[in-house]
C-alpha cells in the first residue's frame, strides 16, 4: 500500500468517525469469507456500515481527530479490525449477537466499542450494549411518564363529572 492509498485510508476513516457518534471495534479474523459477507448483509440491512482497514490507519485517523478522546480505543487495535458505525448505538451488539446465534459460535468477538463519548472495552461488554436505549426510546419513556399522571386525573375527572349528571338527572 502506497503512502497515497495509506492517507486515502485515513481520510476515509476521519469522515466516518467524525460523522458516527458509536462505533464498535470487533475482531473477525477467524470468520470465512462467507460469514464475513453474510455480517457485511446483516449490518447494511440495519443501516450499520462495516469497514475493515488495518490497526495503525485506525489509530492515526482517532489520533488526528482528537488523541485524547479516543484514547481508551487504543488497546483494542491488534489482529483483524473490523470497524461497525452506526447512529444507533445498540444495533452493532444486535447484529453480533444475532449473527453468533445463528452460527453458533463466539465470532466477531466485541474488542471494545465508542458510544456518545464512553468506552466499553471487552466482549463482556455485549449483553450490556444490547440493552442500552436509544435516544427515542429514552423520550417515549418519558412521554410515557409524563402522559400516566395526565391520564389519571382526567379519568378522575370524567369520573366525578359523571356522577355528577347522575346525580342532578335523578
Amino acid at each position: 500500500m502506497t503512502k497515497e492509498q495509506k492517507n486515502e485510508v485515513i481520510e476515509v476513516l476521519k469522515g466516518k468517525f467524525s460523522q458516527y457518534n458509536n462505533f464498535y471495534v470487533t475482531d473477525t479474523e477467524s470468520l470465512t469469507v462467507e460469514q464475513v459477507g453474510k455480517l457485511r448483509r446483516a449490518c447494511f440491512n440495519k443501516q450499520v456500515e462495516m469497514k475493515v482497514a488495518k490497526n495503525t490507519l485506525i489509530k492515526k485517523a482517532l489520533e488526528s481527530l482528537d488523541n485524547e478522546k479516543y484514547a481508551g480505543m487504543y488497546d483494542s487495535l491488534h489482529k483483524v479490525t473490523a470497524l461497525l458505525f452506526s447512529e444507533n448505538p445498540k444495533e452493532p451488539a444486535l447484529i453480533i449477537s444475532s449473527f453468533r446465534k445463528e452460527s453458533n459460535g463466539d465470532k466477531p468477538v466485541l474488542k471494545a466499542a465508542f458510544i456518545n463519548g464512553d468506552v466499553y472495552s471487552g466482549d463482556n461488554q455485549l449483553v450490556a450494549l444490547t440493552k442500552i436505549k436509544t435516544k427515542n426510546e429514552l423520550i417515549g419513556e418519558v412521554i410515557g411518564l409524563l402522559q400516566s399522571p395526565a391520564k389519571r386525573v382526567l379519568a378522575g375527572l370524567l369520573q366525578h363529572h359523571e356522577k355528577q349528571a347522575a346525580a342532578s338527572a335523578e
